[in-house]
């Protein structure tokens, strides 16, 4: 093992040190964040007093539940204090005040609590500070978490930097790098009863493993499906925690996570004669590419269509006519996806075509939806969808006709 990292890590010592260096800088950025969240977070309230009741008005703009919600949380607002309350779904359809009379709690440090009762336990005094104080932290926890994985990356270009390209370390770093600038600055709001902390790890880990898994796939590594399968597990995580997207979620669980197994043995069996790591590729047919895109509308209206008639809850998007178009889009995204499964599975250059198309689509989709930290990854995507496309296609046509041998 020690040989194998020798003789694959950057030559260079001088360079070495300096990514090293950085390594562990952003490792005691990321200890020294995330400890200080959580001792802050678990940290005693102090002396707290009541200090007042005001009326607060419910902010119905937030609300679109279901009968499929079996907790619902409105929240009510005066001015900057908010108070959120979670209620059953019963109970939430019987409620008739639009305001509610809140009692403010203040502590030593100046810091406020809301709650919809005077005499409150010390238990729901401390839960109440644990959520304000993570919610105020975000940014701070999302720079941990994003400076751990940001390391990691940097390490993983430095121990395998003869495996990499001055171009795909850079490409590789600078959309972390992103990733991490846009998670500092656009916290995630809680959605689904799950803290927005969480979310945004979930956030973090799909753009670093799919990122990794792109390079890989663009230089002919049959090891981007083991990172794939990872990628699967964190996405269908996202699409359970915010109970959306549901046809990418069936398709990544019944297609995506077999289809990475079954093409990692097909292309252990097709590795290029003069370097073990590459595998043979190939391109198709024109009438093929006919039959996949009608293949693709069909799935969409279809796919769409059904899953529009269900009625699945989300506190996520509120707003049920986006919901339904990202219904459609996520639709066709599968369907696209799907596609470019089989022509990866078959080696087809094409499958970089296929991308381009599902990375547009989930480009809309994460913006209608907020989700601006996974824009950097939809940006790696189109800059190494054509980075792949072309070193695939130098590939092919460098090879004799036995090796460019089309789908018959």
């Amino acid at each position: 093992m020690i040989q194998f990292f020798k003789a694959n890590m950057e030559p260079r010592k001088r360079l070495r040190m300096v990514e090293l260096g950085i390594a562990i800088v952003l490792c005691i950025a990321s200890v020294v964040s995330i400890g200080y969240g959580l001792f802050d977070v678990y940290g005693s309230v102090g002396n707290i007093q009541f200090v007042q009741s005001l009326e607060m008005t419910r902010d119905e703009e937030m609300e679109d539940y279901s009968e499929d919600n079996t907790i619902c949380d409105v929240t009510y607002r005066n001015g900057d204090a908010e108070l959120v309350v979670s209620y059953s779904y019963d109970d939430y359809m019987n409620l008739e005040e639009d305001t509610i009379t809140a009692y403010e709690y203040e502590n030593n440090q100046g810091m406020k609590l809301y709650f919809d009762h005077q005499d409150v336990t010390d238990a729901e005094i401390q839960y109440s500070y644990q959520q304000t104080r993570a919610n105020e932290l975000t940014s701070l926890f999302n720079f941990g978490m994003a400076s751990f994985i940001l390391m990691i990356s940097v390490l993983i270009m430095t121990l395998f930097a003869r495996q990499f390209t001055t171009y795909e370390k850079g490409w590789f770093l600078s959309i972390m790098v992103l990733a991490t600038i846009i998670s500092v600055l656009f916290p995630e709001e809680s959605a689904n009863g799950v803290n927005g902390i969480v979310i945004m790890l979930l956030y973090l880990l799909d753009t670093f493993l799919n990122i990794l898994c792109e390079l890989l796939i663009s230089k002919q590594s049959r090891y981007n499906f083991l990172v794939s399968v990872l990628v699967e597990i964190v996405e269908i995580a996202m699409c359970i925690v915010l109970m959306y997207r549901f046809a990418t979620m069936a398709t990544t669980l019944f297609f995506w996570l077999p289809i990475d197994i079954i093409s990692y043995i097909n292309w252990s069996r097709h590795k290029d004669d003069q370097e073990d790591e590459l595998t043979v590729v190939r391109r198709m047919k024109g009438y093929q590419e006919v039959l996949v895109i009608v293949g693709i509308v069909v799935w969409t209206v279809v796919v769409g269509y059904f899953i529009s008639g269900l009625d699945i809850a989300t506190d996520f998007i509120n707003n049920q006519t986006l919901e339904t178009a990202i219904i459609y889009i996520d639709a066709c995204a599968s369907a696209v996806g799907i596609a470019n499964g089989l022509f990866i599975f078959f080696r087809l250059r094409e499958q970089w075509i296929a991308w381009y198309i599902c990375a547009f689509l989930e480009m809309i989709i994460n913006i209608v939806s907020g989700q601006y930290v996974l824009l950097p990854l939809k940006l790696g995507y189109f800059t190494n969808t054509t980075y792949g496309y072309i070193k695939w296609t130098k590939y092919i046509q460098s090879h004799s006709k036995e090796k460019q041998a089309q789908i018959s």
